[in-house]
């Protein structure tokens, strides 16, 4: 269930007959999907605009999303004309004004510490563009905020979430000579709303055809999901029923780290129009029955050394790189930090707790272990050998995601950290007597709850320095707002919280 990828570096030489597992992926064969875009397209003899082949107008485009997801992982967006739009081109800095109260708004309460005054310019990354395959007709693209006029010298925005992330990326690519590929699993779940409650359309189970029956409106969703992905660019490599009422994952192929932020955008987007389309609603909150499976966004990360082969590591040369080894050892060491980017409701603690398949609650790791929060995958496969990261949920915004995840790698690769937590074997870390833990090295504890892992978050220096300080404060000040509108209300039923839950998000 994972997207497959490729290190640039073998660990251990491959013996023959080769026991290499999956599709293997690079930095360089990778591609994004996205749609070219012509900046100035040339005027005729009449004054009209040549069409070429790839032009959005010939592609049936009148409309274009101007999108951007703030630190609550709300996705927002201004309609364009296609018109507009390219008279936008025409200038230095083609975007929109918004409001420098976006970032700060939840619902309608604005976080204190953001003001009414100003606006930023979110300027269009055209080489985001995607063509939205569940609104014909439409296209989206992604933008940086930049300041409207320059502070201190400077256009860019450090809270933008875009732009943050690209900052880590540019400076693992340049200072570590690292890069990142990143793919996704999206679990969600189907429902009815009803006034009497939420209601799943089956209860098939884990990977059952028969949550995929002919003649099912399941089935119709799940095939124009994956026909609306296919139109919009984004490779999805398989789709199967997940183990709770309703419950679906759509696995999507790996990309860089901010063009898959943008892919997993979209997904969503794609999924929750296809099923509103069908007469049902899609959601990915974190945990909605008790006795069932959670829903994750499973985010699998391959480490790649551009500087030449990196030769294996000391302690696990079979499986692991010295570059692998220490971009593990920096999630080890700063996981219980990051966790307030990647669980940001106190409702995703209800689906990290132990014995359930989601990761559990020690900063550990294991070979093909489901029940530690990192899972070394197709570890004796360097073609496609890749860490998968479960302590993440629908919920949480991929930009920050990953912004948290690969500022903890590459402190450990900038640090030279070596690898003191042993992987867990046939036990998870729950299962351990202290005594066995700290033999392992299993010593930190994940935050069981979101003011915990706030707390976590601030305390931690060193991702506070890769992420920027600011960009920390801001954003734990957001996330404490949104946990104040987002849990059950005093004047309200638990029944109304859950609708709030499953309606966000």
């Amino acid at each position: 269930m994972n997207p497959a990828m490729k290190t640039t570096a073998s660990a251990t030489a491959q013996s023959s007959p080769s026991i290499d597992f999956g599709v293997g992926y690079t930095p360089t064969t990778v591609s994004a999907g996205t749609v070219p875009v012509d900046i100035a397209p040339a005027p005729t003899m009449f004054g009209a605009r040549a069409e070429t082949h790839r032009s959005l107008e010939h592609l049936g485009v009148k409309f274009i999303r101007v999108q951007w997801v703030d630190l609550s992982n709300f996705i927002h967006c201004r309609l364009l004309t296609i018109s507009h739009f390219y008279k936008l081109l025409r200038a230095s800095r083609p975007g929109v004004a918004i409001t420098k109260a976006a970032l700060g708004l939840v619902f309608l309460t604005l976080t204190e510490g953001f003001g009414v005054c100003g606006e930023y310019i979110l300027v269009m990354d055209l080489s985001s563009v995607r063509l939205c395959g569940y609104a014909p007709g439409h296209a989206a693209v992604f933008g940086y905020f930049q300041e409207k006029y320059p502070l201190g010298g400077k256009l860019d925005v450090p809270l933008c979430p875009r732009t943050n992330l690209k900052r880590i990326v540019k400076y693992a690519e340049e200072e570590l000579k690292t890069k990142f590929l990143v793919g996704f699993e999206t679990e969600f779940i189907l429902l009815t709303i009803t006034q009497s409650g939420i209601k799943a359309p089956n209860n098939h189970g884990w990977s059952r055809t028969a949550a995929l029956a002919s003649g099912t409106t399941e089935l119709t969703v799940l095939e124009e999901i994956a026909d609306a992905l296919a139109t919009s660019g984004i490779e999805l490599q398989m789709f199967h029923s997940e183990a709770a009422p309703g419950q679906y994952e759509v696995v999507t192929g790996p990309l860089p780290p901010l063009e898959a932020a943008d892919a997993l955008a979209h997904t969503r987007e794609t999924i929750y129009n296809i099923a509103r389309k069908h007469g049902m609603h899609a959601t990915l909150a974190p945990r909605l029955y008790a006795n069932s499976c959670g829903s994750g966004a499973h985010t699998h990360i391959s480490v790649h050394s551009t500087s030449g082969p990196s030769p294996p590591s000391e302690l696990h040369p079979s499986i692991l790189t010295t570059h692998e080894s220490r971009f593990l050892a920096g999630l080890m060491a700063h996981l219980p930090s990051v966790i307030a980017f990647t669980l940001p409701l106190p409702q995703s603690y209800a689906r990290m707790t132990d014995g359930i398949w989601s990761g559990g609650t020690w900063a550990s790791w294991g070979v093909e272990h489901r029940e530690v929060p990192v899972r070394l995958t197709n570890p004796s496969s360097p073609q496609t050998r890749n860490f998968e990261v479960k302590t993440v949920d629908g919920t949480a915004s991929p930009y920050l995601v990953l912004a948290g995840l690969i500022s903890a790698g590459i402190i450990g690769i900038r640090d030279q950290l070596e690898l003191t937590v042993e992987g867990c074997g046939e036990k998870a870390a729950a299962e351990l007597t202290e005594a066995e833990r700290a033999e392992k090295g299993i010593m930190k504890r994940l935050p069981l709850d979101v003011e915990s892992a706030r707390q976590y978050l601030l305390e931690d220096q060193k991702i506070g320095e890769v992420i920027g300080e600011e960009v920390v404060r801001k954003y734990v000040a957001v996330n404490k707002t949104l946990e104040g509108l987002i849990v059950q209300q005093e004047t309200e039923s638990e029944h109304a919280a859950v609708i709030r839950l499953v309606e966000t998000y």
